[in-house]
């Protein structure tokens, strides 16, 4: 595999996004949703509790408890907003730990793909490669990354109408405006903003907008 051109540094941000292989399907329904959200939430932690094969080994209720406990570990990474789409996802990061990133992809990466094939009869990789990456240099960069991030489903027309992004459960947007529970540091992006309402607004005011990407491409997608 080829050397990865960015370093990837600690204490910076990154987008971090990959795609299933030839583009195909990677999340099939709610039930890989949520296996690839726990697999993202154990795979956090430095020192996750327990080992991975034994977390699905819980009843659902432990195994929740046993993940919002290892959230409040110290962590590989920081998610600071994320979204997951039928055949690609998209993460916004910050490395808290040398090759804290690398480590983190590979092992959920790793982890889903095992899940999916073995669910699906399949052999053979599920995604391009291993992963990409692009620094964040700036506020304006980090704003435009949390918007395209945030309105993937509606750019991508999963989502007809603009007022229903809050109701796409696979996205960190629920979390941002207080709807669902807390996995992503938010403040790097909230700070910037009077309150969530207000974030909500700048995303719904450049919504229309955003399905012309080749503006913002050059912020978003590695070269």
């Amino acid at each position: 595999m080829p050397r990865r051109r960015l370093v990837l540094a600690n204490e910076c941000l990154y987008h971090i996004y990959n795609r299933g292989v030839n583009k195909r399907t990677i999340f099939t329904n709610k039930r890989d949703y949520q296996r690839v959200l726990e697999t993202i939430k154990f795979y956090l932690s430095i020192e996750p509790p327990v080992r991975y094969s034994q977390l699905f080994l819980l009843a659902r209720d432990n195994r929740q408890k046993l993940l919002r406990e290892t959230l409040k570990q110290k962590k590989l990474v920081d998610i600071i907003c994320f979204c997951l789409m039928p055949n690609h996802f998209h993460f916004l990061l910050k490395q808290n730990v040398n090759n804290g990133i690398s480590n983190f992809m590979r092992k959920f990466q790793v982890s889903y793909s095992r899940y999916f094939n073995t669910k699906h009869e399949r052999i053979g990789p599920l995604l391009q490669g291993s992963f990409k990456a692009v620094k964040v240099e700036s506020e304006e960069q980090l704003l435009h990354l949390s918007r395209y991030i945030h309105l993937n489903p509606y750019s991508s027309n999963i989502i007809k109408d603009i007022k229903d992004l809050i109701k796409y459960p696979w996205s960190s947007l629920p979390e941002y405006l207080g709807i669902s529970g807390k996995i992503c540091k938010q403040e790097s992006i909230l700070s910037l903003f009077k309150d969530s309402k207000d974030y909500l607004n700048f995303l719904i005011n450049h919504a229309n907008h955003q399905k012309e990407l080749k503006r913002i491409e050059h912020l978003i997608i590695e070269r």
